[in-house]
């Protein structure tokens, strides 16, 4: 009897979680023992709705995926095992567990394990159907690169080389204008895109979740950028930074079974800042959104998230379960999922990028005035 391994992509798309999937399926595929690689549709949705969507991947199917970006086997944000939205009869929706039945059809079905690709909210889930008895192995997913388990992950360096390629062509504009341009990068909680993409491209300012800014600081630096009305400044600003005393800013989720707030705007907002304190140069803002997020995997990602399928695999042979699979210098190791969802991976104040970053008179916004 074939061995049945069931793969899901939770969480936001990413790239490289093809490589990752190929990875899974070429690596099975060299046992001397049958083992079968199912997708399930829109992470656990598959296994979770009423009409059953599990597809089995095949090494035609996988057969060149590495430099495809999204996810064949689609992914969701919304719901999951534990919190699963159901229509009721009037219209309205409302959140239902279905870890059991979850449980119950990985088991009638003949699946060995999951495998569940994804950040740290899927790792949680990861957790929490380990914990009802359903063997589970994590590989780590997210361009926000916020996971302290793991040195990498994969899509955080595709993300930065788009932000980056952005980055410069706004820097030319800039200075042909003599404008001052705001790009807003995505970064929940951490600022590693940003960090990263402001010094990779040059930016004057960047701005954090963890550090927040005084934007007085940040309109002082654009003037020492100006003499005689003529010069350009480029800041960086990731979606969830805020100022001293202030909240992030976006708004309430209106999708289905969506628990996140949906953050974006703050660099219209940091604009608006910069205006009332009367800079008067011409301020633009771009927002790169989910540009950050498509695409082709930058080669790092697409080496980084096939040694990830592949260490996958592996731990589910060895059924080493509870555990997600990391990248730590210079090895692909695992670590017990409850250490992977313990603390962010986030920018200190101490760490040598952020030196590196005042070293060559970056600002972050924090600086007395």
């Amino acid at each position: 009897m074939a061995h049945k391994i069931l793969v899901a992509t939770g969480g936001g798309d990413c790239p490289g979680l093809n490589a990752v999937i190929r990875g899974i399926v070429k690596r099975a595929s060299l046992e001397k023992e049958e083992w079968k690689i199912y997708g399930c549709i829109e992470s656990f949705n598959g296994i979770l709705k009423d009409d059953v969507e599990i597809v089995e991947l095949t090494e035609e199917m996988v057969s060149g995926l590495h430099v495809k970006g999204g996810t064949i086997i689609k992914t969701t944000n919304k719901g999951g095992p534990f919190h699963f939205p159901v229509r009721r009869q009037d219209g309205s929706w409302e959140m239902e567990d279905r870890s059991t039945l979850m449980k119950r059809r990985f088991e009638n079905m003949g699946f060995d394990a999951v495998i569940n690709i994804g950040g740290d909210g899927s790792q949680r889930i990861s957790l929490q159907l380990l914990n009802i008895g359903i063997p589970v192995v994590g590989v780590p997913k997210t361009i926000d690169n916020d996971l302290s388990s793991t040195d990498f992950t994969f899509g955080f360096q595709t993300a930065v080389q788009i932000a980056t390629e952005a980055f410069d062509k706004l820097v030319t504009t800039a200075e042909s204008h003599n404008r001052v341009f705001i790009m807003e990068v995505m970064g929940r909680d951490a600022g590693w895109i940003a960090l990263h993409t402001a010094i990779a491209g040059g930016a004057d300012v960047c701005i954090i979740p963890e550090i927040p800014y005084n934007p007085e600081v940040v309109a002082k630096k654009i003037e020492t950028r100006y003499k005689d009305g003529k010069g350009f400044c480029n800041i960086v600003i990731a979606e969830g930074a805020k100022r001293v005393g202030g909240d992030v800013v976006g708004h309430a989720p209106t999708a289905v079974g969506d628990r996140h707030i949906k953050l974006g705007g703050v660099g219209d907002v940091l604009k608006q800042e910069l205006v009332d304190l009367g800079v008067g140069h011409d301020i633009r803002v771009t927002v790169l959104g989910h540009l950050q997020r498509g695409g082709t995997p930058v080669a790092y990602d697409r080496i980084l998230a096939t040694e990830f399928g592949v260490k996958a695999f592996e731990l589910v042979k060895e059924k080493k379960y509870g555990n997600l699979v990391v990248y730590r210098h210079p090895e692909i190791s695992y670590v017990p999922l409850e250490e992977a969802v313990k603390e962010p991976h986030l920018v200190r104040y101490d760490d040598y990028l952020v030196h590196t970053a005042k070293g060559i008179g970056m600002v972050f916004g924090d600086e007395s005035i």
